[in-house]
């Protein structure tokens, strides 16, 4: 990857139909799962470089081609509420074939988590960073809510790149057997999950969907305290997909190269 000669026209060509990185760890973790990112700026390359070179040498010299020093007026134009870290970037959308043929093949590795019309963006966001984490094959929304708006890939961290996110239409969501999150449901600590069950959860106020409610093969409940009315999506993903890895699920590959970033994005 190397910086265009003229980055803020090629921003302004691109940004329609690209997907925004916002933030030094969007584009680290973007970099780092491959994606084709045709533009990266910051008002200061060096201040760039030596947070690469902190936290995620593997992509320090990946970084150095990419990153166009801009102007900070200019910057805050093109990126109207910037990450703290001061760089963003644009980035080509995964091919929703691609993605598809991904989420369809079975056996899988892994589960498929499925937000059942969610509302929150950055609960969205931080379900797809989860997913990403455990080695989740994929995310998939129902409703209205895009995976790939601006404010979820922020709170994925750019991690839509590491594992396959699509929406999708009830009536679309890939084979395997699904297991509902539900409060009547049975209690998870007695079931094992399979690597191919599709992991479903509700919206964030009105949970399940009758029409997804429908199609479960199981429902299933998290141990909850009573009186205690539920929690947040991304808790609720993160137990159960916890629940699924330590019954034996993998996550992933291993480390990658140059250790893990324990700072918050």
């Amino acid at each position: 990857m190397t910086a265009p000669h003229d980055p803020v026209r090629a921003w302004h060509r691109l940004a329609s139909t690209s997907v925004l990185l916002d933030g030094f760890h969007a584009l680290k973790h973007a970099v780092r799962f491959h994606a084709e990112v045709p533009v990266a700026v910051t008002p200061d390359r060096r201040a760039a470089l030596t947070l690469a070179e902190e936290l995620a040498p593997d992509v320090r010299d990946t970084l150095d081609g990419l990153l166009a020093e801009v102007p900070e007026d200019v910057f805050k134009a093109l990126v109207p509420r910037p990450h703290p870290t001061a760089v963003a970037a644009l980035a080509v959308r995964p091919s929703r074939a691609a993605n598809l043929e991904t989420l369809a093949r079975v056996p899988r590795p892994a589960p498929v988590v499925v937000l059942d019309n969610p509302r929150n963006l950055g609960n969205a966001g931080a379900v797809i960073r989860l997913a990403a984490g455990f080695g989740a094959t994929g995310v998939v929304t129902t409703g209205t809510l895009d995976p790939w708006h601006p404010t979820v890939v922020r709170g994925g961290a750019g991690l839509h790149f590491a594992t396959a996110v699509e929406p999708l239409a009830v009536h679309e969501l890939p084979p395997g057997p699904v297991f509902a999150l539900d409060p009547e449901g049975e209690d998870i600590r007695g079931l094992k999950l399979p690597d191919d069950a599709l992991l479903a959860f509700g919206s964030e106020r009105s949970g399940l969907s009758p029409e997804l409610r429908a199609c479960a093969d199981h429902l299933v409940s998290l141990p909850m305290r009573p009186q205690v009315s539920s929690y947040n999506l991304a808790t609720s993903v993160a137990m159960t997909l916890f629940h699924w890895s330590a019954a034996g699920g993998g996550a992933g590959s291993g480390p990658v190269p140059g250790g893990p970033d324990v700072r918050p994005a």
